[in-house]
């Protein structure tokens, strides 16, 4: 367990490279972008029903306004809040390769002889699964936040956990699948260190400002973990 402290340690040590200065910016820009064209569309899909003649015989037009940017406001700021880990995490499966690489080059040149990165078709039918798994697993903890909600922490609890499994898969797939040989299941970090590894990298995601490093932190400790244990230190 004590190799999750000392990946994450080395990971935040590499965040100035400019490779992963790159992968960053163009994963926090589409993470944004996609956030912006869902909020833009949910807001023409609001003034569209706004306008139906049942909305319109139901509340009146000086309600019906405020009530429509109130509920896109609400529903936009709930939908990052709540998603903001999953989308990003997708993203930056688009360019993972580019973050395992630059660890793989820094810190284990020899196994980075050998890696096989990913096709670009490849990289996006890996982003695909983990976000449907991602979204899946969330709404399938949904209803057991809504029944815990009057604990305050409970829901925040439910959801860490849930999230601290997929980001510890995901995060050390993104390195695992260089080497793997065919062998897609057989990761080799522990799940203890996994879980670990996932929780942490879901805290720092619902801290402002934090969040934005989160999954390039997650990235590269995610591999040091698979390849620490490739290289016979684990």
């Amino acid at each position: 367990m004590s190799a999750v402290p000392a990946a994450i340690v080395k990971a935040f040590g590499q965040l100035g490279d400019r490779a992963v200065v790159h992968v960053g910016l163009k994963s926090v820009a589409v993470t944004l972008a996609v956030f912006a064209a869902a909020s833009v569309g949910m807001w023409f899909a609001l003034g569209w029903l706004r306008q139906s003649p049942w909305i319109a015989a139901l509340l009146p037009a000086e309600v019906a306004g405020p009530l429509v940017v109130a509920v896109w406001l609400a529903v936009s700021l709930l939908a990052f809040w709540l998603l903001f880990r999953v989308v990003a995490l997708a993203v930056l499966q688009l360019f993972a390769d580019e973050v395992v690489a630059a660890v793989e080059a820094r810190h284990y040149p020899e196994l980075a002889s050998r890696a096989q990165p990913l096709p670009l078709a490849r990289e996006v039918a890996v982003a695909s699964k983990g976000l449907m798994r991602a979204l899946g697993y969330n709404l399938l903890a949904l209803p057991i936040a809504a029944v815990l909600v009057f604990t305050a922490i409970g829901p925040a609890l439910v959801f860490l956990g849930v999230n601290a499994v997929l980001l510890g898969r995901e995060l050390t797939d993104m390195a695992w699948l260089r080497h793997c040989e065919g062998d897609t299941r057989g990761n080799p970090v522990p799940r203890a260190e996994r879980i670990l590894l996932g929780a942490v990298v879901a805290g720092m995601m619902a801290v402002p400002l934090v969040n934005l490093v989160a999954p390039l932190v997650g990235a590269a400790a995610g591999t040091h973990l698979v390849l620490r244990r490739i290289g016979g230190k684990g």
